[in-house]
């Protein structure tokens, strides 16, 4: 170790990327022996003895090549919270990682499933390979990307991509509501390669925000000029369907929409609900927040490729008012079980609690004076709701009870820091200068989460290059 404790914290606080964050993280850990925690298999957070043991087997299958018995083993037994390795407990005690048995477990799974992938005996026919990888894939589950909303706060979530896409970590299922409905539109309208050249504060335009006159306020066309904003989605989402990007990235877009209408209900679009949906209408409709933007008619392609109006009678608004994070819904479409958040609504931010916060009495009490006050008026909003209906107010209570009752967080929530001063910036503009500090703000808070990340999404991510590596095989064979 060449730093000494405080210089090795002053790199972490100075880091511009990853890898000098990662290398003063190391030292902290090695000044504060947390090294050789990680070293150890012991741990009451999780079942040691179990993981050690699935590591001795794997290995030794794989030594004898024992093709049916891996298969055997892994399809019986691959769960993404083995023993409750998953546990976020696990990653409290340093700052690089976890325990390096759960690597190892990890790494021998990837391995193996490579190896089965890749091998090429009687015993394992294409078919029958393809339908293990398959059915394990769908029994081991998959991770998601959910970005929320946050108007200019929303840029926040550049920074999360960029370091996610950059470690190879980013997930294929990504999901966005109101102003994370615009970056999700971006991310899965463009490949890596094009991402690339886009992720760069200097070349971003986002000029959205712009006040309407009095006059046009009367009218009804909201206090903000949606035409700026759909000129700024237009910038930087290619005019593509749901179904055309999936086809074009490989990535499902996600975007959640609410109805403008009291009977109507909220809608996660994507390329199984609404394949030949326009994105950039999509997007729109997800940003329309209420008061400052009229609500959006989505529009569609039709047969003959020429756009017309997608269900003419109904008009959606922010995604956000009913579901920021839509949980349910993904899971159902996409068999997602873990969930990454970024998350940057004004209002949310003040209740998240980070998941390697401590416990203990005045954590309690942390919780009970910033989150108590919130159950009641959730409660509150749900007894109103149920039993009165006021004219003209019914509406806005309705939409009120919706974001109140919402879970905002994920398996790992990224959000930045507590800045008051944010509030005031919530609808604004931002020049290069501010673009490029809230785009370092997400790389910085997504800095002490990826190792986490990798390990949680790492099978996953294999199955994903697996089916992949078959289906290009099996077309090459086809033809």
């Amino acid at each position: 170790m060449s730093r000494n404790f405080k210089q090795c914290e002053e790199a972490l606080a100075e880091a511009t990327s990853y890898a000098e964050w990662y290398e003063a993280a190391l030292e902290l850990d090695q000044h504060e022996g947390r090294d050789k925690w990680r070293e150890e298999f012991e741990s009451d957070d999780y079942d040691y003895r179990l993981l050690a043991s699935r590591v001795r087997v794997l290995k030794r299958l794989r030594r004898k090549r024992d093709v049916d018995r891996t298969i055997f083993r892994l399809r019986e037994e691959l769960h993404g919270n083995l023993g409750n390795m998953a546990n976020p407990a696990l990653y409290q005690h340093a700052r690089t990682g976890t325990k390096k048995l759960i690597n190892e477990y990890l790494d021998q799974v990837s391995i193996c499933l490579q190896l089965l992938c890749d091998s090429d005996t009687k015993t394992l026919p294409p078919m029958r390979k393809r339908r293990f990888l398959k059915r394990a894939a769908r029994s081991f589950g998959r991770s998601c990307l959910l970005l929320s909303g946050g108007a200019s706060q929303g840029l926040f979530h550049l920074g999360v991509i960029k370091e996610l896409e950059t470690e190879g970590i980013m997930p294929r299922v990504i999901t966005g509501s109101s102003a994370g409905a615009i970056i999700a539109g971006i991310v899965a309208s463009h490949t890596d390669e094009e991402l690339e050249e886009m992720l760069v504060p200097s070349r971003m335009e986002f000029e959205w925000c712009r006040m309407f006159g009095i006059t046009d306020i009367i009218k009804g066309s909201g206090v903000l000029d949606q035409s700026l904003l759909d000129k700024s989605i237009k910038r930087n989402i290619p005019e593509m369907t749901f179904l055309e990007a999936y086809e074009h990235t490989n990535r499902i877009l996600n975007i959640t929409v609410s109805p403008a209408d009291p009977n109507q209900f909220p809608r996660l679009l994507n390329y199984l609900t609404a394949p030949n949906v326009l994105i950039r209408r999509a997007v729109l409709a997800s940003a329309a927040i209420p008061g400052l933007f009229p609500s959006v008619q989505l529009r569609a392609k039709n047969f003959n490729g020429k756009s017309v109006a997608y269900m003419p009678q109904s008009r959606w608004i922010d995604g956000s008012v009913h579901e920021d994070i839509p949980k349910e819904r993904v899971n159902r479409l996409h068999n997602i079980n873990h969930y990454i958040v970024s998350q940057t609504n004004p209002h949310v931010l003040p209740f998240l609690n980070d998941d390697m916060d401590e416990k203990g009495l005045l954590p309690f009490i942390q919780d009970i004076v910033i989150k108590g006050p919130m159950v009641q008026v959730e409660h509150f909003l749900e007894l109103v709701h149920q039993h009165f209906e006021l004219p003209g107010l019914s509406s806005v209570i309705k939409k009120a009870h919706a974001m109140a009752r919402q879970t905002y967080s994920g398996d790992i929530t990224i959000y930045p820091e507590r800045h008051l001063m944010n509030l005031g910036k919530t609808f604004t503009n931002f020049g290069p200068l501010e673009m490029e500090k809230i785009f370092l703000e997400g790389r910085r808070a997504t800095w002490p989460k990826i190792e986490r990340i990798r390990n949680t999404t790492q099978i996953s991510r294999t199955f994903d290059d697996c089916l992949r590596s078959m289906s290009e095989r099996y077309r090459y064979v086809k033809r």
